[in-house]
């Protein structure tokens, strides 16, 4: 772990980290969140019956496409080329919520941290919009990194 910011220069201006002499190797991050509906939801998405057609095919669809694009989103973050990017939904009918686990995979110079988190928080979002007609009152909470491999820092785990 660093005790300095990574983004900002010897002048304090914010820049895009110099990963020119780092040496490519396989990085993974993982990252989760949920999102905790009314029972209307909660029965529309695990009986696929919500009007707009299949939450969670299209929420996980969305995500995908979303960590493609964390470049354009994130100001300081490098375009990667994602080798692998998976979206699972875990659903749990006492607490009436549904968790995304994003996991993100590319053989480069630097990490995908922010894709994970951008594909958990994009795939919950997408959940929100498909269903905010049944309930207005969903919240989206515990985004977070699970785990990370690869790079100079090594192996990563969220004890939290």
């Amino acid at each position: 772990m660093t005790d300095k910011l990574t983004h900002f220069n010897e002048n304090g201006k914010a820049e895009m980290v110099d990963v020119t002499d780092k040496q490519e190797n396989e990085r993974t991050a993982v990252a989760t969140g949920r999102i905790i509906v009314n029972d209307a939801v909660f029965d529309a998405i695990t009986n696929a019956t919500a009007d707009k057609g299949d939450v969670l095919g299209v929420a996980r669809v969305a995500g995908i496409m979303a960590t493609k694009r964390t470049f354009e989103l994130i100001p300081l973050c490098h375009p990667l080329m994602l080798t692998k990017v998976s979206i699972e939904f875990k659903t749990n009918a006492q607490s009436r919520s549904v968790d995304a686990l994003c996991t993100a995979k590319v053989s480069g110079k630097t990490g995908v941290e922010m894709e994970a988190l951008t594909g958990v928080s994009v795939s919950l979002l997408t959940i929100y919009d498909m269903c905010k007609a049944l309930d207005k009152t969903m919240e989206i909470s515990n985004v977070h990194l699970v785990e990370k491999s690869g790079g100079k820092s090594g192996h990563f785990i969220n004890d939290k």
